[in-house]
């Protein structure tokens, strides 16, 4: 059976808005979630919160998580507060 994947854009200026509406939305997703991040430029401290919660919301209901478009810095900050690992990369 396929996956479909559940596919967010999110906007640099409203990064923690973006992953809660996806946090919502994890019971829609059929196995996994898309998080594009092309547009942001920099992860702050609200902004790792709300990706932790949202990791431990989908770690709860099965559903992988994919960031796409993570530029270097924002990985970096992801990668020094473990946060990777909770994550798929996608180019």
């Amino acid at each position: 059976m396929p996956i479909n994947a559940v596919w967010f854009k999110v906007d640099g200026d409203s990064v923690v808005p973006a992953l809660q509406l996806a946090a919502e939305k994890l019971d829609s997703a059929a196995g996994e979630v898309v998080l594009d991040f092309t547009s942001v430029g920099r992860i702050d401290t609200s902004a790792l919160k709300a990706l932790e919660k949202l990791a431990g919301i989908a770690d709860g209901k099965g559903v992988k998580v994919a960031l796409c478009g993570v530029n270097v810095d924002a990985y970096k900050v992801l990668k020094l507060m473990k946060l990777t690992p909770r994550f798929s990369f996608l180019n």
